[in-house]
């Protein structure tokens, strides 16, 4: 399965982003599915996840301003960011239990 982030960019602080996930293959909808972060000199951190039936957790630091959903269908997931800060300035992964995709920048101007 291949993955291919997107959506990064350059972001105000306060403004919002939505990235997503393509993945390659069928199987798609059977995965848990996650996103990272790595900052800057950073290790890389979980953002929040998503089981394969919609539930989602978060990253105390992000809870309440990220939204992860997926569509099965379409075999993308979504990472929806809200009052961006500058901390929030990262590579941004998605994931499967096994993999990660290339990232995708995300860059919090303040």
């Amino acid at each position: 399965v291949q993955l291919q982030a997107s959506g990064g960019g350059l972001v105000q602080a306060g403004g919002s982003l939505r990235l997503s996930c393509v993945a390659s293959g069928s199987i798609f909808s059977l995965y848990s599915m996650g996103w990272y972060r790595q900052a800057p000199g950073k290790q890389r951190e979980l953002v929040g996840g998503i089981t394969r039936d919609g539930r989602t957790n978060y990253a105390d630091s992000v809870n309440g301003r990220f939204t992860i959903s997926r569509d099965n269908v379409k075999n993308t997931l979504y990472l929806q960011m809200h009052s961006l800060k500058p901390e929030d300035t990262a590579v941004y992964y998605c994931c499967n239990p096994t993999s990660c995709g290339q990232g995708t920048l995300v860059t919090v101007s303040s």
